[in-house]
């Protein structure tokens, strides 16, 4: 059995970052540590970092006073972060800089005067931390029908910001019929879409010409691992999201002489080589890895946390 890896595939430099700002933190200050919400959406981590003294909870207030406190990749709402500031908690705040970036791009917006439109999906933790973000309503779509359906003047000054996990290929339609509707519209460059996320969609095209069968390692409840399988079987290649090595199924890929395997950007490369090993229970396996984008981004840490 032929095993072709995806390149780019895995942790991106926000995950990374954000899986050192809980491990230093742990180091530098002891357990616990609290984190508001699932660090990055994958178990396989979490549970890591459980292990390791982590302590992860849904809202603020089950944080005792005076525990350091770690913001999730996906970012928070502004109401968050005054409740941790006005309870005196010290915070480390592990928002993804290119979050970040889209909540200052929405800030400068609403500054000048339009209204803002947010591409994303409804409740996904970084699109509720978008919103909370701006300090002004925010209008959510998340199709061409929901623009349609948008109570707004076509005359009115605009402006589209998007969730981080989807691509270029992704939002286009949506930006397309909000171009149509709107008169008086502005929005990021194509530049700031997330690398990352490009990169891996990228891949699985070009996986998808060499592959018989694609699996996808990441999390259910992960957005962007998610929208892999779903390009996948766009290009009418059977496409599965697989935790690990437990969930195979050998009937995915019985009769399959090339298997395509890449992984979500909150999967760690562990995972990868747990599916081939359960590869390898099922059939003689070579490993070979595509042509693709090398990534050699790294985002700093917080000051406190640096050597």
């Amino acid at each position: 059995m032929r095993v072709v890896l995806a390149q780019p595939r895995g942790f991106c430099a926000g995950v990374v970052r954000a899986i050192d700002i809980v491990e230093r933190a742990l180091e530098k200050y002891g357990e616990p540590v609290y984190v508001r919400h699932e660090i990055v959406h994958n178990k396989h981590v979490v549970d890591a970092l459980k292990n390791k003294g982590a302590r992860f909870v849904e809202e603020l207030d089950e944080v005792p006073d005076g525990a350091v406190t770690v913001f999730s990749a996906h970012g928070v709402p502004q109401a968050v972060v005054k409740d941790a500031q006005s309870r005196g908690l010290p915070v480390l705040d592990a928002t993804c800089p290119l979050v970040s970036k889209v909540h200052n791009q929405g800030k400068r917006y609403v500054a000048h005067g339009r209204k803002l439109i947010l591409i994303g999906h409804a409740g996904h933790p970084e699109v509720e931390g978008t919103m909370g973000q701006v300090g002004a309503p925010v209008y959510l779509v998340s199709s061409e029908a929901d623009v349609d359906a948008l109570h707004i003047e076509p005359g009115t000054p605009v402006a589209y910001i998007t969730q981080t996990t989807l691509s270029i290929d992704d939002t286009k339609s949506i930006i397309a019929a909000l171009k149509r509707k709107f008169t008086d519209i502005v929005g990021p460059e194509t530049t700031d879409i997330c690398y990352a996320t490009q990169n891996r969609q990228t891949a699985v095209r070009e996986l998808a010409k060499v592959a018989d069968v694609i699996l996808v390692v990441g999390a259910k409840n992960s957005s962007n691992s998610n929208r892999l399988v779903e390009i996948g079987r766009e290009l009418d290649i059977p496409s599965y999201l697989i935790a690990d090595g437990s969930e195979l199924d050998p009937s995915w890929v019985a009769g399959k002489s090339a298997v395509g395997l890449t992984a979500g950007a909150s999967a760690p490369e562990k995972l990868v080589e747990d599916v081939i090993a359960a590869l390898g229970r099922i059939a003689p396996v070579e490993v070979s890895t595509m042509d693709g984008k090398k990534e050699h981004i790294e985002f700093r840490l917080p000051a406190e946390l640096r050597d």
